[in-house]
């Protein structure tokens, strides 16, 4: 697979990374950890050498799935994880509450080294901007770790403008990670320009959509209660999923047009759109893989991305990405 630079940072990766969240967390029951860490295998055998995780999946399950079947071949893979939640006992323990005081960024580091069964963290994001911390304080302590070797490159997730260009005056930042897709197209505005004047990598994650974007969400389409944290978002409320089928369809027809399916021309057009952008689709499923891995060939002209970027923004869609509360802290 050919391997794209984030930004300026020097750190090459695959065209197409693997996000791992879902084989342990938030789209219903973990999967079977042997069953994973032979999808991740072949994920490298197709030459994914990106893999993206954090400490708040499972919690904690997640990284140590990668630490299994990655630390074997550690030296070959890049392994992205992410620092910034705490148990919130308001809100019954779960991992909501903000915490990126630098004595809080280390224990998750040092942490996260165990559970991944590493040396030093390629690439450490602020999972979310604390507010009651200012970034520049963040950055620095991220910069001690790199200069410690504990840490190799400093990330950034649903940052904004702002915080982006003050965090990185103090610590070079490698990449930022936020949600940016053919339904999702608001770094654009503001976010895209910026990563480019300061060589910034972008990372987006849900890049098929949180899996609209494949097709197989129909309609009736209904979330698995209690693990499928999708049944709280409001663009997949039962009548958000109706009306937003239009954009699905449009896309399944021009993915027919070209004989691919609908995942793999999001994810062309999503590469085509600058070269230091790299997603991280995730699944549990080796065909979906395949499938997404397959994209990183598929070449669009000037006219084609042209003409779905445009034909699909015309269309309206249907419903928040984000409850409000959720939503707030992002892009600060």
């Amino acid at each position: 697979m050919e391997k794209r630079e984030l930004g300026k940072s020097g750190l090459e990766v695959s065209a197409l990374g693997l996000g791992c969240m879902g084989m342990s967390f938030g789209y219903g029951p973990a999967a079977d950890v042997n069953d994973m860490i032979r999808l991740i295998h072949e994920a490298v055998d197709m030459g994914v050498n990106f893999f993206d995780t954090a400490e708040v999946y499972g919690p904690f399950t997640n990284e140590e799935l990668l630490g299994k079947a990655l630390s074997p071949i550690k030296d070959k893979v890049v392994i992205a994880t992410k620092f910034g939640f705490r148990p919130d006992p308001s809100n019954g323990g779960a991992w909501t509450a903000l915490d990126s005081r630098p004595e809080h960024i280390r224990e998750v580091a040092e942490a996260s080294l165990k559970r991944l069964n590493v040396d030093t963290i390629d690439l450490f994001y602020q999972h979310r901007v604390d507010p009651d911390v200012p970034i520049e304080e963040v950055a620095a302590t991220v910069g001690d770790l790199i200069a410690e070797g504990k840490v190799r490159h400093f990330g950034l997730s649903e940052a904004g403008a702002s915080t982006i260009r003050r965090a990185h005056a103090v610590c070079p930042v490698t990449a930022l990670q936020s949600e940016y897709s053919l339904w999702y197209r608001k770094p654009e505005e503001e976010i895209l320009p910026l990563l480019e004047e300061l060589g910034i990598g972008f990372v987006p994650f849900s890049p098929l959509g949180q899996g609209f974007l494949t097709g197989a969400l129909k309609a009736n389409s209904t979330f698995n209660e209690g693990f499928d944290f999708r049944q709280f978002f409001p663009r997949f409320s039962p009548e958000a999923l109706k009306a937003n089928q239009r954009f699905v369809e449009k896309l399944q027809t021009m993915a027919e047009e070209k004989n691919v399916t609908p995942a793999q021309i999001a994810l062309a057009w999503l590469l085509a759109q600058k070269p230091w952008i790299v997603p991280i689709p995730g699944t549990t499923k080796l065909h979906r893989l395949k499938e997404n891995v397959a994209s990183v060939d598929i070449k669009l002209s000037a006219d084609d991305l042209r003409i779905i970027g445009d034909s699909l923004a015309e269309i309206e869609i249907y419903g928040d990405r984000f409850p409000e509360n959720i939503e707030k802290g992002t892009g600060i």
